[in-house]
């Protein structure tokens, strides 16, 4: 994969397996000749009409505005700068491009390298590094504009997706899973957060301690997520890939590794193989060594 310049970057995978490149040392799963070429796709900025399916014309207005007089804080810890309106809509826009791909069968499956994430902004708050929800704007595109039903959200991000799960808890039509490092920031996440009125039952949390490793969490894949998945049969599967529990990440107390990382990505793409033809986006959500982040990106694509 070449560097990753303008923001951002949405690649694809298509094709025949490459032999002329190697497994990633230790990652399950990955046998010589498994990788297929990646297609790079230039994202375009996101519509605000398609914002507006997930936050208020109003949030949005706001967001621009503190950008065009940046320096601002909109929390401690969620800053913009002059370029943080375009970044945010290319964030966004970029997402929307490969689930229009993913859907249309253009491509097999994507992942979009893009910042700002985007799971902690709710409907009328950005927080946490995140000013629009790339994953939420992505499913209503999904529903609203490609005619798909059921959206199942896979975040492994070392925080709580509070943004997302705020978005969808009352709706049927969008599965949220989480597993996340608890307590921690943002302080939501506890198992008893099931969804309310017509979501009850469709939010499911899986709140892991500090320490939490490799055989931990595939066994939540194995016994927890895959059933849900099963039971829910989506028609398209969107990952939040925060790949902050890695051991070396600074903000988390995660052991997660390259190789727990590529064998998570495995089962969730045998899902979406069983359940809804291989249709599977990932979006980039946090990841704070970058030399960890870059090792697990790379075993993600390879197990994509």
């Amino acid at each position: 994969m070449r560097a990753v310049r303008d923001h951002l970057l949405a690649v694809g995978l298509l094709g025949a397996p490459d032999p002329a490149r190697p497994p990633v040392p230790g990652a399950p799963g990955v046998a010589p000749g498994a990788v297929r070429p990646i297609v790079e796709l230039r994202p375009t900025p996101c519509d605000p009409g398609r914002l507006v399916r997930v936050h208020p014309e109003s949030y949005v207005a706001a967001i621009e505005n503190a950008c065009r007089r940046a320096p601002a804080r909109l929390d401690p810890d969620t800053s913009v700068s002059t370029g943080s309106w375009e970044a945010a809509l290319l964030a966004a826009g970029g997402v929307v491009d490969a689930c229009d791909a993913v859907a249309a069968g253009r491509l097999s499956n994507a992942f979009v390298c893009a910042r700002p994430p985007g799971h902690h902004a709710e409907t009328g708050r950005a927080m946490g590094f995140c000013l629009f929800n790339n994953v939420a704007v992505a499913a209503r595109f999904l529903q609203a504009e490609r005619g798909l039903g059921r959206i199942f959200v896979v975040d492994w991000d070392v925080h709580h997706g509070n943004g997302t799960q705020q978005i969808f808890e009352a709706d049927d039509s969008v599965f949220y899973f989480s597993t996340h490092q608890y307590p921690f920031y943002p302080g939501t996440g506890a198992r008893e957060e099931r969804g309310r009125g017509r979501g009850e039952g469709f939010t499911l949390n899986v709140p892991l301690p500090a320490g939490t490793g490799d055989a931990e969490y595939l066994q939540v894949f194995r016994e927890v997520l895959r059933p849900a998945i099963d039971a829910f049969k989506p028609e398209l599967i969107l990952i939040s890939a925060g790949f902050d529990a890695h051991r070396d990440d600074p903000l988390a107390s995660m052991e997660v590794t390259e190789a727990g990382f590529a064998a998570m990505t495995g089962i969730v793409r045998a899902a979406a193989e069983d359940h809804c033809g291989g249709r599977l986006v990932s979006v980039l959500e946090g990841g704070y060594n970058l030399d960890a982040l870059a090792r697990s990106v790379e075993a993600h694509l390879r197990e994509l």
